[in-house]
């Protein structure tokens, strides 16, 4: 490892880009403790540290939305958008034929993606202003305890409320430039970076909140939570690097005097294909019923709000919110795997390029095979993924320390994109050898 990382620093434009991300990684730590105005931070941190769900959107965003900075919404816009796009290039038929343009066509679905972004920061940022505008009201809505700090932001003038969602949404957008700065590099994705980045700068704070309440009692909790935490890291290891190779053999074609294909080779199918991406939509779903559930009590109808009422106290059990979680987790990695795997397609590949997987006939039933070939380990990724999202409410139960705990979600992230930006540093500089520098 370390030859690599002396080699990195003596091939002179790889040093530049990793000195470049690095700077671009200190901006992006800087707005994230640049505050609104007339934001209460102190109660609001308190706010977010009692609940759970805000504590999860805190994560996507870096620690910014905590601090109720200028980049508060993080790059969430920015990802909903993409998610909404991959969609409806499925939906639309324009937008397919856009997408298979190649590089052009990608270029206007990212062009597209950009322009959705505003209007879904606008969105986002009034939401977020008026949830925590009235967080006495909602302070159980979302998990949070009852002794959750109120006063966050007082009432806001129209030219006040304007400022802000302005603020915000540029501060959106400006992340959104940076993650694409750091992207032409090709040293690791500047989204997953700029995310990377606000998860590892929240570690020294977890850890000194820990020694500041150490008390000998809990030194078991602690052995425990780290040997979960070295389970967990291997675990996300070895399912983002799991795959199945499923074996191909291309004809022998005669041209000529030439000879075509007559090679062996392997289509690999990972086992977790969806990413983070299930978690995220399975948290923007979380939200949405104990959020209107929350409004609804507040209401004079008795009937109403009884019931509003009941599904609010439904989502703080932890049980049926570890519960559901898990289920919606599971679900949405089989969805959107259906949204971005296509047998059929891949299978007319193959067929095109005289490519065949043996003993299965080309066509559909190439297609059938890789379809079921895909469920099978889809679902060990779909099980891994649900027990992460779950797993702090495990660790929790198990050592009952609350300053640390594994985010399963955030240590997939980490994990991911240092697999991911190892990959392609190697990349560089294999290329590099090849190019005799």
């Amino acid at each position: 490892m370390w030859e690599k990382l002396l080699q990195l620093w003596r091939i002179k434009d790889l040093r530049k880009k990793v000195l470049f991300i690095l700077a671009i990684l200190v901006v992006f730590r800087i707005a994230a403790h640049i505050p609104v105005p007339g934001v209460d931070v102190e109660n609001l941190k308190q706010f977010f540290g009692s609940s759970q769900i805000l504590g999860l959107l805190n994560i996507f965003s870096g620690g910014a939305l905590e601090n109720f900075s200028i980049v508060m919404l993080g790059l969430a816009p920015y990802i909903t958008a993409s998610i909404i796009f991959q969609l409806l290039t499925m939906i639309i038929p324009k937008l397919e034929e856009i997408q298979k343009e190649g590089e052009r066509g990608q270029q206007r679905i990212n062009q597209y993606t950009r322009l959705l972004t505003i209007p879904l920061a606008c969105l986002q940022a009034y939401g977020t202003i008026t949830l925590l505008g009235r967080s006495q009201g909602v302070q159980g809505i979302l998990g949070g305890s009852s002794n959750a700090p109120t006063g966050i932001i007082g009432d806001l003038s129209l030219f006040q409320w304007v400022t802000a969602i302005a603020t915000i949404v540029a501060g959106s957008l400006f992340l959104m430039w940076l993650g694409e700065l750091i992207t032409e590099k090709n040293i690791g994705n500047g989204i997953s970076l700029l995310i990377f980045a606000g998860i590892v700068a929240g570690v020294p704070t977890s850890i000194q909140q820990t020694v500041a309440i150490f008390d000998p009692g809990q030194m078991l909790g602690i052995l425990v939570f780290i040997v979960i935490g070295v389970i967990t890291i291997a675990g996300v290891v070895f399912i983002t690097e799991g795959q199945r190779n499923v074996p191909v053999s291309y004809a022998r074609q005669i041209r000529g005097r030439r000879v075509y294909g007559g090679t062996n080779t392997h289509l690999p199918l990972r086992v977790n294909q969806a990413g983070v991406i299930p978690i995220i939509f399975a948290i923007s779903l979380l939200l949405i019923p104990p959020i209107v559930a929350g409004y609804l009590a507040q209401s004079g109808t008795g009937m109403l709000a009884n019931f509003s009422q009941g599904i609010v106290n439904l989502f703080n059990n932890q049980v049926f919110y570890g519960g559901f979680y898990f289920v919606l987790v599971v679900a949405f990695t089989y969805f959107y795997t259906a949204v971005i795997f296509h047998p059929e397609q891949i299978s007319e590949n193959l067929q095109k390029q005289g490519g065949f997987v043996p003993g299965i006939r080309p066509g559909r039933q190439t297609a059938e095979y890789l379809s079921s070939v895909s469920n099978r380990i889809l679902l060990a990724g779909a099980l891994f993924l649900g027990t992460i999202a779950v797993l702090p409410f495990i660790v929790q139960g198990a050592t009952g320390i609350g300053t640390l705990v594994v985010g399963g979600t955030s240590l997939l992230i980490v994990v991911s994109v240092v697999l991911e930006t190892v990959k392609q540093i190697n990349s560089q500089l294999q290329m590099r050898d090849y190019e005799g520098f």
